[in-house]
């Protein structure tokens, strides 16, 4: 247990509780935009005595090239693998000397990279002179990684062995069938394979970096026990060893992903005991103002477990599945909506005929009343459980600094799903989806 956690411990429990109540009370969230461009977004809360930091930048692996897809993924991973000697005299660290630092200072850093955005996250401690060592260690590992060839070799087949393994599962190639029926060529879709890693060098993982992780980008959450003064001066020390305002270039756009123009179905044998099912099509951005009533249908659909109607439909009354589930995953564009299910082989076209009439109903008639009061219930009283921590609140804060949504956005999603109507979530989903033109994967039997 490191340092940090042993200290955190006794606290958390009885901070919970206030953390809780404040969940349901103004969240003030400050704003700022540095000289540098980057854009600042805090909560200042002196609950516990730590700091969280999310540093997020448009560099997922939608903007990776079609012939290196991975790239991102990969780079994120290296650049916890050591540091080059620094600016101001550092000496270089390796994988392990770096663990070492991270754990002597009882603090925790991460990168990684999803479809949109590559993010850095710091926990530390808040006392002054701890940050100070923590955040110029930091500044390091995200300025200036050193990427080392050797162990990117070493990376590069541990990454390859996986492949070989995730492709002898029926779930892997269920997921890349559908990915590549809904998304066709956008770069959502792209596939990682052993072909594509093998293209990967770490000159290209530099010249990447160059390019994409650079201050004017830069999108910073931090909650915790800071000042603004205190925020402001942590950015720009963590945001300091990146290219200066040179590299600061319009990035080029990326088309949108193309809706479906007609359904398509694929059926790939495979020897395993259940096989599985994805049913879907592109959704919509997170930036949708249907969003709330998408939300709040897809829990009656698919998205409430034991209570939703695909659950009952396809689970309670034909035992046709464990479990069944729907569910929309917005982005900077449209992520797929799917609806989701293992099955026998023998059992899968019943399965599939009955999830899409269950579907189709749904977007024709919307929930009823009931239905959507049981949903607004669950989800609202579930709210405060989704920032009753730093490490909650955090991820709250950065997609509200993500997506630009309003930075009252927490203190008003209570009213906001409160206000949605029965007609209005019928609305929302006959704009969204087309049950006649989706992607359906069934991967299993003959």
């Amino acid at each position: 247990m490191t340092t940090m956690k042993k200290i955190l411990r006794p606290a958390l429990f009885a901070v919970v509780a206030a953390l809780a109540g404040a969940a349901q009370a103004a969240l003030p969230i400050e704003h700022w935009t540095l000289a540098s461009g980057a854009r600042i977004y805090l909560v200042s809360t002196q609950a516990l005595p730590i700091v969280d930091v999310q540093i997020d930048f448009d560099a997922g692996s939608r903007r990776d090239p079609a012939a290196q897809a991975g790239l991102a993924a990969v780079t994120a991973t290296m650049v916890e693998k050591g540091v080059r000697a620094g600016k101001n005299g550092e000496p270089a660290l390796d994988e392990n000397a770096l663990g070492e630092a991270w754990a002597d200072l009882g603090a925790e850093f991460n990168a990684s990279a999803g479809t949109d955005r590559a993010s850095y996250s710091l926990r530390t401690l808040s006392d002054p002179a701890l940050l100070t060592k923590v955040v110029t260690l930091a500044s390091r590992e995200l300025g200036e990684p050193a990427f080392p060839d050797d162990v990117w070799q070493r990376e590069r087949e541990r990454i390859k062995a996986s492949l070989k393994e995730a492709n002898t599962k029926p779930a892997t190639i269920a997921g890349r069938a559908f990915a590549q029926g809904v998304y066709g060529g956008h770069p959502y879709g792209q596939e990682v394979t052993e072909a594509t890693l093998a293209r990967i060098d770490t000159a290209a993982m530099r010249q990447r970096y160059q390019q994409l992780i650079v201050p004017c980008r830069a999108k910073l959450s931090i909650v915790g026990a800071v000042t603004r003064a205190e925020a402001e001066a942590m950015a720009t020390a963590l945001l300091s060893r990146l290219p200066g305002p040179e590299a600061c270039t319009p990035l080029p756009a990326i088309a949108p992903v193309a809706a479906l123009q007609a359904p398509k179905d694929e059926r790939i044998p495979f020897a395993s005991a259940q096989a599985h099912v994805f049913i879907g099509q592109p959704g919509y951005p997170r930036k949708d103002p249907d969003h709330f009533a998408l939300t709040l249908g897809n829990y009656v659909l698919g998205g409430g477990g034991f209570v939703s109607r695909l659950t009952n439909e396809v689970r309670e009354k034909r035992g046709l599945a464990y479990s069944v589930y729907s569910g929309f995953s917005p982005g900077l564009d449209a992520g797929a909506f799917r609806v989701g299910f293992q099955t026998r082989p023998d059992q899968a076209e019943e399965a599939v005929k009955i999830s899409r009439e269950v579907l189709a109903k749904f977007v024709a008639e919307g929930p009823t009343d009931a239905e959507l009061k049981a949903a607004k219930d669950n989800l609202i009283g579930g709210f405060p459980l989704l920032m009753d921590s730093n490490r909650k609140l955090i991820g709250n804060v950065a997609n509200i600094a993500w997506h630009d949504l309003p930075l009252d956005y927490l203190d008003t999603w209570t009213a906001r799903m409160n206000a949605v109507t029965a007609a209005e979530v019928r609305a929302a989903f006959a704009r969204k989806l087309q049950p006649e033109r989706m992607v359906t994967v069934v991967v299993g039997g003959k």
